[in-house]
C-alpha cells in the first residue's frame, strides 16, 4: 500500500519535490497558500488539501518546504498546531532552511508528543529538485533519519546525517554561505575578463579546467548565454531567489555571532547581497541569486 505524504510548501523547490514523490508511487496531499502552486501540484498528480489539518489526516509522513522559521513554527506549534493533530506513527521531515533554534523547538515539541521530527534542509537548487538529485542535510536521531531515507531517496541523491536536531540547519547555512562567496567571486572574475576583452564562455571553459573551478561556474554560470540551463540565460528567473540567499546569510551571521566565529567573507557576501537587493532603486530580491553578476556591471 502506497504511503500517504502531506506536503506543505509547493514553490520552486517544493513543487518538483512533491511531483517526484508522486512518480515514486506515494499518495501526496498538497497544501500551499498560493492557489497557483496547488493547481500545478494537482497537475503533477498530487491531491489538493482543503486545509493544513485536512492534509495531515491519516498521513504517514509530513514534509514541509517553507520560507522561514516563523512560518514553520506556526505550522507545527503556534498556529495550525499540526503536532497536536498527528499521531506518533507519523514522521515529520522539515526541509525548510530555518534557524537551528526553530528546528530544535519543533523537534522538542514533537518529542513531548512522541512524534519523530527530522530537519532536512536541501542543496542542489531547482534543477536538483526537478531531477531528484538534491542533497539532504539531516538533523535528528539516527533511527529517525534512517526512517526518513525511505522518502528522501526519491527526491535526492545524497542524504547526510549531520548530527542531532538542528545540525542539518547548521550544515545548510555553512554550505550556503560558501555558495554565496563563490558565486560572487565567479561573477567578479567573469566581469574582469569581459571588461578586458575575453569571451565569457571561453573564460568559463578555461577556469573550469583550472584552479578556479567551482560549483557556481560548473553548474550555475551567472553570465547570460554561457550555460543554457542556468537561470542567467532566462532572465535570472525561476531559481533560488536573492531574498532567500539574504535570509540564509542572515542565519549564517546569526550563528556566527552566537558561536563567536570569524566569518569575514560571509559578512562581506551578506553586505553585497543586501546592496544588490535594491540596486539602483530596483527590487532585485525576486531574481535568482546568480543575478548578482549585475552588481559588477554584467548583463545590465
Amino acid at each position: 500500500m502506497a504511503k500517504t505524504v502531506a506536503f506543505f510548501g509547493l514553490g520552486n523547490m517544493g513543487g518538483p519535490m512533491a511531483a517526484n514523490l508522486v512518480k515514486a508511487g506515494f499518495q501526496v496531499r498538497a497544501f500551499d497558500v498560493v492557489p497557483a502552486s496547488v493547481q500545478q501540484a494537482v497537475q503533477d498528480g498530487c491531491s489538493a488539501a482543503a486545509s493544513e489539518q485536512a492534509a495531515v489526516e491519516g498521513a504517514d509522513v509530513v514534509i514541509s518546504m517553507l520560507p522561514d522559521g516563523a512560518i514553520a513554527e506556526r505550522l507545527y506549534i503556534d498556529g495550525a498546531g499540526l503536532l497536536n493533530l498527528i499521531g506518533p506513527a507519523t514522521l515529520v521531515i522539515d526541509c525548510s532552511t530555518i534557524a537551528a533554534a526553530s528546528s530544535r523547538r519543533i523537534a522538542a515539541e514533537g518529542k513531548k508528543r512522541g512524534i519523530r521530527v527530522v530537519d532536512a534542509p536541501v542543496s542542489g537548487g531547482v534543477a536538483g529538485a526537478q531531477a531528484a538529485t538534491l542533497a539532504f542535510m539531516c538533523g535528528g536521531e539516527a533511527a529517525d533519519v534512517e526512517a526518513a531515507r525511505e522518502v528522501l531517496q526519491h527526491m535526492g541523491a545524497n542524504i547526510f546525517h549531520a548530527g542531532a536536531s538542528g545540525a542539518g540547519q547548521i550544515a545548510k547555512i555553512c554550505n550556503n554561505m560558501l555558495l554565496a562567496v563563490h558565486m560572487i567571486g565567479t561573477a567578479e572574475a567573469l566581469q574582469l575578463g569581459v571588461d578586458n576583452g575575453l569571451d565569457p564562455k571561453v573564460l568559463s571553459n578555461i577556469m573550469l579546467k583550472s584552479s578556479g573551478c567551482n560549483w557556481s561556474l560548473e553548474k550555475y554560470n551567472p553570465w547570460p548565454g554561457v550555460m543554457e540551463t542556468a537561470p542567467a540565460s532566462r532572465g535570472y528567473q525561476g531559481g533560488f531567489m536573492v531574498r532567500l540567499m539574504q535570509k540564509d546569510l542572515g542565519l549564517a551571521m546569526g550563528a556566527a555571532l552566537a558561536s563567536h566565529s570569524s566569518t569575514p567573507m560571509g559578512a562581506l557576501a551578506q553586505s553585497l547581497y543586501s546592496l544588490y537587493g535594491e540596486l539602483g532603486g530596483e527590487d532585485n530580491t525576486g531574481l535568482d541569486f546568480s543575478s548578482i553578476q549585475r552588481l559588477f556591471g554584467g548583463s545590465r
